[in-house]
């Protein structure tokens, strides 16, 4: 017997250009997906749509400056993930100091709706953590939108927070999260060599 697709490893690499009508397409799925509960007579999955997120993903692969993540089974992209720099803010600061800590913004995460709750999200959420902790970001960044229950629990479970200097306005569509990143380990000291 054959294991069910979700049975096999996910593997995370980084993204190409050969993979943009992929992402685009599961990205503009998981937009329709999400949004027709609540708009069921909007056309999210129509072509105009699958056009803007191509165009958007385009830039995004197109730009040295923005690292993009997918993630495939059996050679099937199935999630994609993008993060940015963003503007460090002295509030984000544990310690008082007042000094900016560097912070990344997790701009983009998709996976495609057939393959929720399989481990493809929380796979390229790991791949992000190791990327940011080797680049040493201190703080990690996102919005959600507010009525996206299934994303703001996933982030949740991840130990995503309220961010508390983003308080979001009455009216607010969408709310800031936070994760506070651990620090980079120093190498351990290394002694003499041993003798023979």
């Amino acid at each position: 017997m054959h294991p069910a697709p979700h049975d096999t490893a996910v593997r995370v690499r980084a993204a190409t250009r050969a993979d943009l009508a992929a992402i685009a397409a599961l990205h503009a799925g998981a937009r329709a997906a999400h949004h027709r509960a609540r708009h069921p007579h909007t056309p999210f999955d129509a072509p105009a749509e699958h056009a803007r997120r191509h165009d958007a993903w385009a830039r995004v692969l197109d730009c040295d400056d923005t690292p993009a993540l997918c993630a495939e089974r059996r050679g099937t992209v199935l999630g994609a993930a993008t993060y940015l720099p963003h503007a460090a803010t002295p509030w984000g600061d544990p310690r008082g100091t007042g000094r900016p800590r560097p912070t990344v913004e997790l701009h983009q995460l998709h996976v495609d709706p057939a393959h929720w709750g399989t481990g493809v999200g929380r796979a390229l959420h790991t791949a992000c953590l190791h990327a940011w902790h080797t680049a040493g970001y201190a703080r990690a960044v996102l919005d959600v939108q507010w009525h996206n229950r299934r994303a703001r629990a996933f982030y949740a479970r991840l130990g995503w927070h309220p961010d508390p200097g983003r308080r979001p306005a009455p009216d607010a569509t969408h709310l800031t999260l936070t994760l506070e990143l651990p620090p980079r380990p120093h190498p351990a000291p290394q002694g003499p060599p041993a003798a023979r």
